[in-house]
This record gives C-alpha cells, sequence and structure tokens, in this order.
C-alpha cells in the first residue's frame, strides 16, 4: 500500500470560488497530488502519495541541474513544491501558524487575523468617505454647482484605483498566469467606467461647465446631452466600495459561522494540578501524561479524558455532549476533557491526553469535515471556473451588439459594464461551505460530529434506520424493576428481609445481573456479610447468611437444588420472562421466597427518538443477539412495534433478533439488496463492520473507537435522541446549501439579461451583486438557531408492592 500523508495549507490572496478552483486545478496536475480548496475557508486540503510526489520531485530536480528554491518549509523538496506552485500563481500558501491549545481544533494566529482586518475596515471607511459625495453630486442634480464633475473625478480617483487595488491587483496576477476571476470582472468594470469617465472629461464635453447628470436606475438609452458628455464616476465608486463592504460583512459572518469551532478552541485547559508522591503541583496541559492524577475543583474544567478515582460530583457536558443537565459521577465513572466540574472535588486518572483526547478528535473531525467538499459543491465551482470567461465574451458582444443597433455609445457602454459587475459568481462560491461550516459548528455545539460532506448527501436519501439494541436503545444495564413476593411472605418485614438476604448473596459475585440486584438492595443488607460463597456459572449462587442458606438463580436450577416454588410465583415468572425480562428466584429452608425481575431498560429518550425518525420518514429496525421475546418487548417499549391492544394501523417497524455479532453486517446488506437505503445506529466493536456497510453509519460516542472509526456521523453523548438530531440537523444543512445554490443561480440567470438588455444601471448591480454574497452567508447562518430536540427526564421504574397478587386462571 502506497505511503501517504495529508497536508493542511492556509491560502490567502483567494477572492473567489474561481480562485479556489484554479489553485485546485494546479495543484491536481502535480504528480501524487490530490488537493482540495476551499475559498470561504482559505484552506486546502492535500493528500499526498509520498512515493509518486517524491520520485517526481527527484525527476524535475535532475533536469533542472539543481535543487528547487525552498520557501520556508523546512527542506521539504515535497511541500516546497506544493507551495511554490501555489505562490508561483499569485497566491499565498503556509503551513498555518496555530496557537498552542490541548483541543486540536486549528486556530490562525489572531494577530495576523487582526491586522487583515483592520487593514480591510480602513480601506472601505476611506473609500466611503470619499465616494459618499460623489454619489450624491452625481445623483441629485440640485446639488450640482458649476465645475462639480471635476471635484468628484479628484474624489473618485482614490477611491477606483487604491480602494479597489485588491481587485486590481488579483486581475493583474491571474492575467500574468491567463485567468480570469471574479476580480477581473470587478476590475474591468471599475478601470472601464473610472476611464470612460476620464476620457469623457478630458477629451469629450463632460468638462464644460454648466454640464450636469442625473442616475436612472433603469437606463432608457441616452445621456443628458447625448454621447461623450457622460459620467460614471458614481459607477467606479459605488461598487467599490459596494463590494468591500460585502467582503466586509461576508468576513464578520464566516467568523461567526466558525464560533462553535472557536469555542471548542476555548475548551481546552492550559493548565492542570497533578497529584504527584501526595504533593499537588501545577503543570502545563500539554506535560500531562497517561496514569497521572489530576485534581479538579468545583468550577473547574475537567483537564483531559480520566477515570474518577475519588470524590463524587456533578458533570456539566453541554459544551462537548451538548446534554442540557449536568450528570452525577462517582469513582469509577468516565469523564471528558473540556467538561465543568459544577459539584464537589474529584481526582481523576488521566486515560488520555493531548491529540487522543475526545475533545482533539471531535476537532479535527470538525475542521475535516468544514474542509471538504459534497458533490453538489464540486459542480459549482466547475460553474464558476468557466462562468468568468463566459462572462467577458457576454460583455464584449453586448458592447457590439448594442452599437451595432445604432443605440449611443452610452447605452452600450452602461449595459456592457452592467454584464460584468452582476454577473460575479461570489455567491457561488460561498453557497456550500458558508453552510457547511456553520452546520458542522453548531453540530458540535449539540455533540454532533458530521465527518465529511459527502455525509449531507446521503441523509437525504436514508429510508431506515437500523437501531443496535444494547446501550444504544437501551441502557446496557440490568436494572432491578420488581420484586414479586410470594403470598406466604407477605407481611411486616417480608420484603425487607428478601432483599437483605439476597443483596448479601449478590454482593460477593461480579455477574452483571448479581451487581444490579446488590445495588438496589444497599440499604437493606448494611453490616450483612456471605459465608461459604459459591457461584455456579449461568446458573446462580449459593451462601450463608444469618446463618441460613440462600440460593438464588434460574427457577429450574433452584428446584433441582431442592426448593419448591409455588404456581403463583411459577406463572409470574413465566410472564415476565414471556415479556424480555430476566427472572432470577431466591428463596432458603426449602422454598422459593420471591422473583426478582430485571431488565436492560430502554434510555429515557429511545421512544422519542424511534418517534423522531419516523417523522423524518424513516423505518426504525430493532437488531438484536438477545432472544426474540425480549427484543419484542423492548421494541414494544420505545414504539418500533405497536402495543399490545393498540390499533393496528400504528406505523410498521421491524424486529431481527438472535443475530450473532459477526452477521450483523449481512443483515444490512440484505436491507440494502431489498432496495432500502439504510442508517445504521450502533455503540460496539461488533458494530463497525455494520456501520462501515450501511449507506449512512451513525457511532454512539459512548461506544468503542471502532464503532466511531467506521461511522459517518458521531454522537458524542449516548442519547438515541440526538441521533435523530444528527439527522434532521444534516439534511436542514443540506436545504440550506440547495437553497443557497439555487438563489446564486437564480440571482445570476434573471440577472444578466437585465443587464445585456441595457435595463439595469451598474451601481444597481454592484450593490446587487454584493447582496447577493450577503444573502447566502446570512441564510447559512440560520443554522446557528438550529435546536437540540427537548430530551425526556429519566424515568425511575415503578417499585411493586412487594406482594404477589393471585393470578387470573
Amino acid at each position: 500500500m502506497a505511503a501517504s500523508r495529508r497536508i493542511a495549507l492556509d491560502v490567502t490572496g483567494m477572492t473567489c470560488a474561481a480562485c479556489a478552483a484554479r489553485i485546485e486545478k494546479k495543484l491536481n496536475r502535480l504528480d501524487g497530488v490530490e488537493a482540495s480548496v476551499n475559498y470561504a475557508l482559505g484552506t486546502a486540503e492535500v493528500l499526498v502519495d509520498t512515493d509518486q510526489a517524491s520520485a517526481a520531485v527527484a525527476a524535475s530536480v535532475s533536469e533542472a541541474d539543481g535543487p528547487p528554491a525552498t520557501v520556508g518549509a523546512g527542506g521539504d523538496p515535497v511541500l516546497d513544491t506544493i507551495l511554490s506552485t501555489v505562490q508561483a500563481m499569485g497566491y499565498s500558501a503556509s503551513i498555518p501558524h496555530r496557537v498552542g491549545t490541548e483541543s486540536g481544533v486549528v486556530e490562525t494566529a489572531a494577530s495576523e487575523e487582526s491586522a487583515a482586518r483592520d487593514a480591510q475596515r480602513d480601506r472601505l471607511i476611506i473609500s466611503a468617505v470619499l465616494g459618499v459625495p460623489v454619489m450624491v453630486l452625481s445623483m441629485v442634480p440640485a446639488l450640482q454647482f458649476d465645475r462639480w464633475q471635476w471635484l468628484t473625478a479628484m474624489l473618485a480617483a482614490p477611491v477606483a484605483i487604491w480602494g479597489a487595488w485588491p481587485f486590481h491587483r488579483a486581475a493583474a496576477l491571474n492575467a500574468r498566469h491567463r485567468a480570469t476571476t471574479m476580480d477581473t470582472l470587478i476590475s474591468v468594470g471599475v478601470l472601464a467606467a473610472f476611464g470612460w469617465s476620464m476620457w469623457a472629461l478630458f477629451l469629450g464635453d463632460a468638462g464644460r461647465e454648466g454640464m450636469t447628470m442625473t442616475l436612472d436606475l433603469w437606463p432608457s438609452g441616452h445621456g443628458a446631452h447625448g454621447g461623450g458628455d457622460e459620467l460614471y464616476l458614481e459607477v467606479a465608486v459605488a461598487v467599490t466600495v459596494f463590494l468591500l463592504l460585502g467582503r466586509h460583512l461576508e468576513a464578520r459572518a464566516k467568523r461567526r459561522a466558525g464560533a462553535a469551532v472557536a469555542a471548542l478552541a476555548e475548551l481546552g485547559v492550559r493548565e492542570a494540578v497533578v497529584r504527584r508522591d501526595g504533593v499537588e503541583v501545577v503543570v502545563a496541559a500539554g506535560d500531562l501524561a497517561v496514569g497521572d492524577e489530576i485534581v479538579v475543583r468545583p468550577g473547574e474544567r475537567v483537564a483531559t479524558d480520566g477515570i474518577v478515582i475519588d470524590g463524587a460530583s456533578a458533570i456539566d457536558a453541554s459544551m462537548v455532549t451538548g446534554e442540557s443537565v449536568p450528570v452525577e459521577v462517582g469513582e469509577g465513572a468516565t469523564v471528558t476533557g473540556g467538561t465543568v466540574n459544577v459539584g464537589g472535588r474529584l481526582v481523576i486518572r488521566a486515560t488520555r491526553v493531548g491529540s487522543e483526547t475526545t475533545l482533539a478528535q471531535i476537532g479535527r473531525l470538525v475542521v475535516q469535515a468544514q474542509a471538504g467538499k459534497a458533490q453538489i459543491q464540486r459542480l459549482a465551482d466547475r460553474v464558476s471556473a468557466v462562468f468568468v470567461p463566459v462572462v467577458l465574451v457576454l460583455a464584449a458582444a453586448t458592447l457590439g451588439a448594442w452599437a451595432v443597433i445604432g443605440d449611443d455609445l452610452d447605452r452600450a457602454f452602461t449595459a456592457a459594464v452592467s454584464v460584468l459587475i452582476i454577473a460575479c459568481p461570489c455567491a457561488l462560491g460561498l453557497a456550500t461551505p458558508t453552510a457547511l461550516l456553520v452546520g458542522t459548528g453548531r453540530g458540535a455545539q449539540l455533540g454532533i460530529v458530521i465527518k465529511g460532506p459527502e455525509v449531507l448527501e446521503s441523509t437525504r436519501r436514508v429510508d431506515t434506520v437500523v437501531l443496535d439494541k444494547t446501550g444504544t436503545v437501551t441502557t446496557g444495564a440490568m436494572a432491578v424493576l420488581d420484586c414479586l413476593v410470594d403470598p406466604q411472605d407477605r407481611g411486616p418485614g417480608g420484603e425487607d428481609l428478601i432483599w437483605r438476604r439476597i443483596g448479601a448473596l449478590e454482593a460477593a459475585s461480579e455477574h452483571p445481573i448479581a451487581r444490579a440486584i446488590a445495588d438496589h438492595a444497599t440499604d437493606h443488607r448494611r453490616g450483612v456479610e456471605v459465608e461459604k460463597f459459591s457461584a455456579w456459572t449461568g446458573l446462580g449462587a449459593t451462601g450463608v447468611v444469618d446463618g441460613i442458606e440462600v440460593l438464588a438463580g434460574r427457577d429450574r436450577w433452584c428446584v433441582e437444588r431442592g426448593l419448591t416454588m409455588s404456581s403463583h410465583l411459577r406463572e409470574a415468572s413465566d410472564r415476565e420472562a414471556a415479556q424480555g425480562r430476566t427472572t432470577v428466584a431466591v428463596g432458603w429452608e426449602g422454598r422459593v421466597r420471591a422473583i426478582i425481575v430485571l431488565a436492560d431498560t430502554p434510555k429515557a429518550s429511545s421512544s422519542a427518538a424511534v418517534a423522531l425518525f419516523r417523522r423524518l420518514g424513516l423505518t426504525p429496525v430493532l437488531l438484536t443477539g438477545d432472544r426474540h421475546s425480549t427484543a419484542m418487548a423492548i421494541a414494544r417499549d420505545v414504539g418500533i412495534l405497536a402495543s399490545s391492544g393498540s390499533d393496528s394501523s400504528a406505523p410498521a417497524g421491524d424486529v431481527i433478533a438472535e443475530v450473532m455479532p459477526e452477521d450483523k453486517v449481512e443483515v444490512v446488506r440484505s436491507l440494502q439488496d431489498g432496495g432500502r437505503v439504510v442508517a445504521m445506529v450502533g455503540d460496539g466493536v461488533n458494530d463497525a463492520a455494520a456501520l462501515a456497510q450501511a449507506d449512512l453509519g451513525i457511532a454512539m460516542g459512548t461506544g468503542t473507537d471502532a464503532a466511531i472509526e467506521a461511522s459517518d456521523l458521531t454522537v458524542v453523548g449516548g442519547d438515541l435522541l440526538v441521533a435523530a438530531d444528527a439527522i434532521r440537523l444534516a439534511r436542514r444543512t443540506f436545504t440550506i446549501i440547495r437553497s443557497n445554490l439555487f438563489w446564486a443561480f437564480a440571482y445570476n440567470v434573471a440577472a444578466l439579461p437585465l443587464a445585456a438588455a441595457g435595463r439595469l444601471n451598474p451601481v444597481i448591480a454592484g450593490a446587487a451583486m454584493a447582496a447577493s454574497s450577503l444573502f447566502v452567508v446570512t441564510n447559512s447562518l440560520r443554522l446557528r438557531r438550529f435546536s437540540a430536540s427537548p430530551s425526556p427526564r429519566e424515568v425511575v421504574p415503578p417499585r411493586s408492592s412487594g406482594v404477589l397478587e393471585p393470578l387470573d386462571h
């Protein structure tokens, strides 16, 4: 397998999608290089086949009889080649200069960003101060004094030349490489308007005393005094100011769009208090090592992923998992770096540090997703790449057509300049990346990680969602639901005695069912010890409590050990087992005294999640290796199947039970062969293959790394409702992308014929072009208001009265 590496670059100097398309095309021509350039983020993701690229560089060096000039890449010839290729096109490329953070989230140096923003803002302010008088004097005849046109020329010159310099510079650099971009259209339009005006002032009739003008929003064909006396200074000024303003607002909006990723970076802790040799010392977060014991006081952030080894508290994980309610943690509980300790003092043993932490992985995945491109964006990029040359030809054709028609030259010029300005494809380039930027950022805030833009397109086609049961639909841990006491043992203290003895017995066992019973009986068994404990694998356990031998286990095993079971208890046990619950018989002195009922209970939000999946048009399927009766009971509890006695017209679902772990992928494949588009939700190692096979894999972040790695979407917490929200957010993001692209295309399709027909003033064209880009960014920002579905509160299973009621026969 060929060795490869991924290189992230900051690219500056891009002004439109056509710029990004040119750079991408040029880089992809290099041997062994596959590049994706994102205009909205100003980044390039480059995947390099190391062997192929190195061989190509070596060959070029030998042909050139010497090494290529490096560009500060530290002597890496492949990277030097990539950087110099971008720089030769007139853009700047560099390895990102990052500020130190343990979160793994990339950040551009704030000082550089601030300087660029200040320069952009100053250029806008000065251009506006000089340009507004020009526009007012040109539009309002009552203010036009003698020789007013010469004053406007002096005010307009700095705006058209210095104010529009970023456009002129970019256009010139592109022209050197025989390329055109959006800046070419703007530069040609501004210079044409300014140059025409200078010609009219110095060589035409526009400089004469008493000359007046008005602004015609819908040009009718003639200047105030015929050809040669019309000025377009207000056009040159207005287009420059509008576009500078548009880019300034666009940059602000994009910074707001990336605020979620910046917030992730802020979650990283700079310092931590570590307990070493009984002494607490402060160390930098970057110096933490696996196994360090970290002290976290109330109000402090957890420095890294770990396990609580001392203390109890509540953890606010809202910024990482999206869970709004703090979670109680104690010894043995896992905690995530970046969460906040809102209760007592905790001591945590670090299990992951640095780039391996959950927060770091989320940051990397979010940034990679934002830097990627969906197929629909690649279509827009291809359109933008050929759009500018087509517009230049169209503008020239418009000028020639109006000249041939015989109309005056003023109107021909107005139409041609309007075509140049209105057609800038900036909105096309922003349509997808801005929506992706906001959508993935909002998802990160809610505990949803979208791994790539192609996921958005997958979510809209999915029609079936396969739900792994244990750990996804259910809690994955057994819980006591009931204690059914034989009528002969009813009375004061009857149930307490049962809990006292079975609790003491099961406390000696490590079996999950035994631990659930022991935990439930904690208050009853305090100070009680078991003697002569024996465990019988898969059957039960025996031990002496209070001097009496106590048995707990399967019904049949207890009977085989000499205990009798009343018909009431036997029928109750069979009834609970038929509902998919686990029963444990407990008895002593020759008789079964009670049946303990346990089950792997559904998560509180599972029913709401299934309902939301249905509203999204998905058919839920429960997949489990458990026995069929257990699966059916869970499916009815969460609404996948209709409950007993409910309306037979209830929505259909499906249950696939008793499936071996290695066969889960075959179940997904068979559903796909049946024409379904499948999403798979799981959390275990045995789910990884099925997650990879599914058209859309959703991993619960509380599960294994293998499952998360194989998935397309990751839910950082373990809430199934958030998994449904993940699909909802992905679909919403894709809808915003489509609406952005529609309006960007519609804008050009509608406006170009108006401009070519001479029915659109260049001033209005410039304002409309800037407004279209701003609309696309603002539309994308609506995703910031996406809200998670309210999660139901945890429901405590009802306790029984402690007495088995007579059964109907």
